[in-house]
């Protein structure tokens, strides 16, 4: 009798499930789990790219694609492998797109805005300018532009030889929200100001800030060019007393109206680690893509060393715990972009010390790029 009662409840379970995929329904006692995890959980991987890699394949689409004839811009983007497997193409995290564009003497890349947020950091060469509606700022290496989102850019070589600069776009994280809205300027050139801005030169002292120091965001920044002369000069000035025990020496660039970040919602940084300097461990939910603009060393993510030097670009995966080491004999630079801003705003963003082994990771394995294994 108690096995006829259990065989009839189970029979009657069956249909119950049965009926609920019949009827694109679900049980949430078994699905909780996944829906509601204890902790972030993603599909991004760490990666890094060879700075000397990319740019052969930089240099050789001057040879194959013309600016504003054959395409919109001349960009290799950075493909996250983790990412691409889920058919997101193009995406360096969930959120965050980085692409390398090159501007060839007498080239023009025409106008246009979209609902993406943008910065450019540049990477190597002189006489090309972005103009950021109207406004025209030149770029020098190492410098960062931004592209608020909506606002008219276009960029210009006036100069000699290669301008080689990243672009790092909310791609994603727009893409998610499906929100992207694209729309070329109904002309070859918005109209430009008769000079270069000035805004740099009015705000510039008031365009960073140490790391941890609080904001009162209101966009968008009076920036547009942020150079790296100024970022550099304030790196020199820090002393031991600033240091982060997780960041080096740090400084956020800003929105100098309210020290909220420079755009309202991808977040940039540049730290500095003096040589032989490591860092201690942490993890936060926001995600980042490195940049090294000066030195060499490593970062271990998550247990996995990633070897790298002057020019590489890098993936930090949310919730992944890292640090960074200095090997060489000079300052490391490095530059990255993030999603901070919006995780901030989301009420989302969170970070804790990695605690084991004095708050250093053991190394478990190396990472070797796809095609130089």
């Amino acid at each position: 009798m108690g096995r006829m009662v259990e065989s009839k409840v189970h029979g009657k379970a069956n249909q119950f499930y049965e009926g609920l995929k019949k009827h694109n329904l679900g049980p949430l006692w078994f699905d909780l789990g996944h829906m509601v995890t204890k902790e972030p959980v993603h599909e991004v991987e760490s990666y890094l790219w060879k700075w000397q890699t990319i740019k052969d394949y930089v240099l050789q689409s001057g040879e194959l694609v013309e600016p504003g004839k054959d395409a919109e811009r001349r960009v290799v983007y950075l493909q996250n492998p983790s990412l691409l497997k889920r058919g997101l193409v193009g995406y360096g995290t969930h959120t965050l797109y980085a692409g390398i564009q090159l501007l060839l003497p007498g080239e023009y890349a025409p106008s246009h805005h979209h609902s993406q947020s943008a910065i450019r950091f540049i990477l190597e060469g002189t006489g090309a300018y972005t103009a950021v509606n109207g406004e025209k700022a030149y770029m020098e290496r190492g410098d960062m532009v931004l592209t608020p989102a909506w606002t008219w850019h276009e960029h210009r070589h006036e100069g000699t030889g290669p301008v080689i600069w990243m672009d790092g776009l909310d791609v994603g994280l727009v893409r998610t929200l499906a929100a992207s809205f694209f729309e070329p300027y109904e002309e070859e050139s918005y109209p430009l100001a008769d000079s270069e801005s000035d805004s740099n030169g009015q705000f510039a002292r008031n365009a960073f800030k140490k790391l941890h120091e609080k904001p009162a965001p209101d966009y968008p920044s009076p920036v547009f060019a942020y150079k790296f002369n100024q970022v550099s000069a304030l790196l020199d000035c820090m002393t031991e007393k600033d240091w982060d025990p997780f960041d080096g020496y740090a400084i956020e660039y800003i929105n100098p109206k309210t020290g909220g970040s420079a755009d309202a919602r991808i977040g940039t940084m540049m730290q500095k680690l003096s040589p032989g300097r490591q860092t201690k461990a942490h993890r936060h939910v926001h995600s980042a893509i490195y940049h090294v603009l000066e030195g060499k060393g490593y970062t271990v993510i998550d247990g996995q060393k990633f070897e790298w030097e002057k020019g590489d670009f890098f993936i930090l995966p949310p919730w992944s715990v890292h640090e960074h080491v200095n090997t060489g004999n000079a300052d490391v630079l490095l530059f990255s972009f993030n999603d901070k801003p919006i995780m901030e705003k989301l009420e989302l963003e969170y970070s804790e010390a990695y605690e084991e082994h004095g708050g250093h990771q053991e190394i478990e394995r190396e990472f070797v790029p796809d095609g130089l294994a």
